[in-house]
């Protein structure tokens, strides 16, 4: 269907397969389609299933989910084509299938047409497919800028070959070669002028500026892109054991959907809670398969010692009703990006626990921006030590030292919420233009 006809911009999108890489793309993709842009959200049936029944309560017509099959492996059934779950040891086996399902992505790429493609930045041979048919592409970084440059400093002298897209048998495991950096590398090599990216100028200004400079592209910033907490499901015991809190008088413990504590890590978090007198939720997650009882996971006597003063939530929350709680009065977080915005569009600072990946760049961003501090690791053993976790807690809920990073998240909720869409409304624009349509053809 040709976009200048309908009124509608088709857009592809096909980000990789972890929760925090769909959110945010389905969160552009209700914010575009409320523009007027037709959006065809593509991933696996495991990470669709749960958006269906929302999507269609929410009431987004102009957005379709698109499932991708990947190829049968043996060590791979359906329930493990996610990040959400999957053993570590399972992640190499993921990106093969993935890579291996690139003639069935290319099938739906030709049924459905599109305009525009919105990919992530781990599938070149999607990139190659959509310039191979003249579909400019838009790759969506869902990560901060701070971390960015880490995987691109080979930009300039890194060459690899692509994996075909045919799906001929000699090539269906091409991509296995790939370095993450050469799989990036070559995403940005192929696709257009500009790259989206899940930030804003108040907090990543110089860094969204050295990204630029590295990629030869224009960084075009997303805004947080936070789903509304009116979105999330319903837990209503939670919400009641708020409610009889003081304002600001809780802290929120979470470290996402794909990270688990081990148990010294545990022992030292719980008895930290304990140590700094403050009330706490903490959402606790064992991974997948693994039957650990919450009450043995923790130190002996624990809720016992905790009583009133805490509350235990096994493997998951609405963290965004959480955050929103006028009791919370800050957030001992991984640092995962999606937890970080969340933070700051709520307004609560920022107790980093970071672990991995990008986490503690993340976490030096939160202390550059003033939102929040970092439990600092014991120097010799790198471990989390309980005395550390009461002292930071403290210091950021209660202490007087902790007043000028509860002012500066408040102010920066303030900047957020002032500003509403108007990342998106450039976002919307840039895209329009790289299709080559009017305006007036498609609003």
């Amino acid at each position: 269907m040709d976009a200048g006809k309908s009124g509608n911009i088709r857009v592809l999108m096909f980000p990789w397969l972890a929760h925090g890489h769909i959110s945010p793309f389905l969160e552009l993709a209700k914010k575009l389609s409320k523009r007027n842009f037709q959006i065809y959200l593509c991933s696996t049936p495991v990470n669709l299933h749960p958006l269906k029944e929302k999507l269609a309560r929410l009431n987004f017509p102009l957005i379709q989910l698109v499932d991708l099959h990947l190829p049968p492996l043996p060590d791979l059934p359906p329930h493990y084509q996610t990040t959400k779950g999957l053993p570590h040891h399972l992640l190499g086996t993921l990106e093969n299938a993935l890579d291996m399902a690139s003639p069935t992505f290319a099938n739906i790429f030709t049924r459905i047409n599109p305009d525009l493609l919105i990919c992530d930045i781990f599938q070149p041979w999607a990139t190659s497919l959509a310039v191979s048919l003249n579909i400019p592409t838009v790759h969506f970084v869902t990560f901060g800028a701070i971390s960015n440059p880490v995987e691109l400093k080979g930009f300039k002298k890194t060459g690899v070959a692509l994996p075909n897209i045919s799906g001929g048998s000699d090539d269906q495991n091409g991509s296995e070669s790939l370095s993450l950096r050469d799989r990036i590398v070559q995403c940005l090599k192929q696709s257009s002028d500009i790259m989206l990216i899940k930030s804003f100028r108040e907090i990543e200004a110089k860094y969204i500026d050295n990204l630029s400079i590295l990629t030869k592209k224009k960084i075009v910033p997303v805004g947080p892109l936070v789903q509304e907490p009116g979105e999330e499901d319903e837990r209503a015991e939670i919400t009641e054991w708020l409610n009889k809190k003081d304002p600001s008088s809780v802290v929120y413990v979470s470290f996402g959907t794909e990270y688990y504590l081990s148990k010294e890590e545990r022992e030292e978090l719980a008895h930290g809670l304990l140590l700094s007198q403050v009330s706490f939720i903490w959402v606790l997650r064992f991974p997948h398969g693994e039957k650990i009882n919450v009450k043995d996971a923790l130190p002996e006597g624990f809720a016992e010692m905790v009583g009133e003063g805490g509350l235990i939530v096994e493997d998951w929350a609405p963290q965004k009703k959480i955050l929103e709680h006028a009791c919370i009065g800050g957030f001992v977080s991984h640092c995962g990006w999606g937890s970080v915005i969340e933070s700051m569009r709520f307004g609560v600072p920022i107790i980093g626990m970071p672990m991995l990946y990008d986490q503690p760049l993340n976490a030096k961003l939160v202390g550059e921006v003033g939102v929040g501090l970092e439990i600092k690791r014991g120097k010799n053993n790198r471990k989390i030590e309980r005395e550390e976790v009461a002292r930071v807690i403290k210091q950021v809920l209660v202490e007087k030292g902790g007043e000028n990073v509860r002012r500066r998240a408040r102010e920066l909720s303030e900047c957020i919420l002032g500003k509403k869409d108007r990342e998106v409304d450039q976002v919307a624009d840039e895209l329009v233009k790289l299709c080559g349509i009017n305006h007036s053809q498609v609003w």
